[in-house]
């Protein structure tokens, strides 16, 4: 079995300084959350933004269980005070259940599929 590949979507505030300050605080994220996300099988993470918008690439171990990882950020004060802090400068997509934050996109295209 192969890492699993998770793509998610999130809006930022529409505000330029506390979009600047958003990408200002993911230059280094605190050591905490890095090493959660690491114990909990997150294996590589990327987020990408065009305008308002945020494009997540999470690839996890194939182990990975989103439920469990979900629990133990919870459990977590200091991952909690980190996402109670990113709250400040995002909000959800017009598509996001009100159970989520990052809401999961549909892949609808890949080129190892094609002929």
């Amino acid at each position: 079995m192969s890492a699993q590949r998770q793509c998610l979507a999130l809006d930022l505030i529409d505000d330029p300084a506390l979009i600047a300050e958003y990408e200002h605080l993911h230059q280094q994220i605190w050591p905490h959350v890095s090493e959660q996300l690491r114990q909990h099988g997150v294996l590589d993470m990327q987020i990408w933004r065009v305008g308002t918008r945020l494009f997540m690439v999470m690839d996890t171990a194939p182990e990975f269980s989103a439920q469990a990882f979900a629990q133990a950020a919870a459990s977590d004060a200091r991952v909690q005070e980190w996402e109670a802090l990113m709250w400040r400068f995002q909000q959800p997509t017009p598509w996001t259940k009100p159970t989520e934050k990052w809401a999961p996109m549909t892949r609808i295209f890949s080129l190892t599929d094609q002929p």
